[in-house]
């Protein structure tokens, strides 16, 4: 039988192809390869050769989908996640996640979509109003958790994660259903049925729009909060996300967002399968920065035994 290493060291090399067909790609496309040279049969060369290592990556993504039942098997037996989308997150990306999640025998508790309103800083002063009038008996939020993205963070991980402690919900039913259904007829999320999850995965897009109403600040912002209530929050985007105001950069840049951990490769079978092991090792205590992007400290979580 192949182990979970050997699997490893593969997806390793496979991806190494990938970063280098990137840069290949890049230098082919951009404008400082060969600037004014007309050196086309080189060009052509590099182009022959990024066409060759993106069809590698099709097929170790393929590879990889047929292999996710071995590699995830039994990680996240018994546990609950609840996912959480951004307005640019791809559906694609959402759904893949979903199905590794499930896969690596999760229970995915509910799906919740931040909309354009809750990441827009304009929106502030309406969201922080909204949350503060939804605060659980018992509750208390920080008191400096006073950007939108941390307040809210604050708010929902105590109504929506369960207490990591002793695995059980806070506060009651009707609590949680009046924040949710405040908050979606502010116009701040979407969601069906929610249940209490001990995990949290926050998918997000490319970063296109990240630095529009200081979104990407907000959701890493968010996502940091969510973690100080849950036993383990992952931050999964696409390679733009880890560059410029994207989310996983923000995440990767502020210290106290440290505990969460960034995924940038989502759009790929590779970030899937390491979104469902950063959920376990945070369990175990740990965390990472993982991808092909900026500060990423290693391509994949490190193998663990089943």
């Amino acid at each position: 039988m192949i182990s979970f290493r050997h699997h490893a060291v593969s997806i390793a090399a496979v991806f190494l192809a990938l970063a280098v067909g990137v840069v290949l790609g890049t230098r082919v496309h951009g404008d400082g390869l060969f600037p004014g040279s007309g050196n086309s049969s080189q060009i052509d060369d590099l182009k022959a050769e990024n066409g060759r290592l993106n069809d590698q990556v099709k097929a170790a993504d393929a590879f990889l989908a047929g292999s996710a039942g071995k590699l995830l098997a039994g990680t996240l037996a018994n546990r609950t996640v609840l996912v959480f989308t951004t307005p640019d997150t791809d559906p694609g990306d959402a759904d893949a996640v979903t199905t590794a999640l499930t896969t690596a025998g999760a229970n995915v508790t509910g799906r919740v979509g931040l909309t354009g309103a809750f990441v827009d800083s304009s929106e502030g002063d309406r969201l922080r109003s909204a949350l503060t009038n939804v605060v659980p008996a018992g509750a208390q939020l920080k008191i400096d958790a006073v950007d939108q993205g941390s307040m809210a963070g604050d708010l929902l991980g105590q109504v929506l994660l369960t207490d990591p402690a002793n695995g059980q919900p806070r506060g009651t039913e009707q609590e949680r259903s009046l924040a949710v259904e405040t908050l979606r007829g502010g116009g701040f999320l979407t969601a069906d049925t929610v249940a209490p999850a001990q995990l949290a995965v926050v998918v997000t897009g490319d970063g296109s729009k990240a630095d529009q109403n200081n979104r990407g600040t907000i959701i890493a912002r968010f996502a940091g909060a969510l973690r100080a209530h849950g036993a383990g929050v992952v931050l999964a985007g696409r390679y733009g996300a880890a560059e410029g105001p994207g989310p996983i950069a923000v995440a990767r840049s502020e210290a106290p967002l440290a505990t969460v951990t960034t995924v940038d490769n989502v759009d790929r079978e590779i970030g899937r399968i390491t979104t469902v092991l950063g959920l376990s090792e945070q369990l175990n205590g740990g965390t990472g920065r993982y991808g092909t992007a900026d500060k990423a400290t290693s391509l994949t979580v490190a193998a663990m035994p089943h």
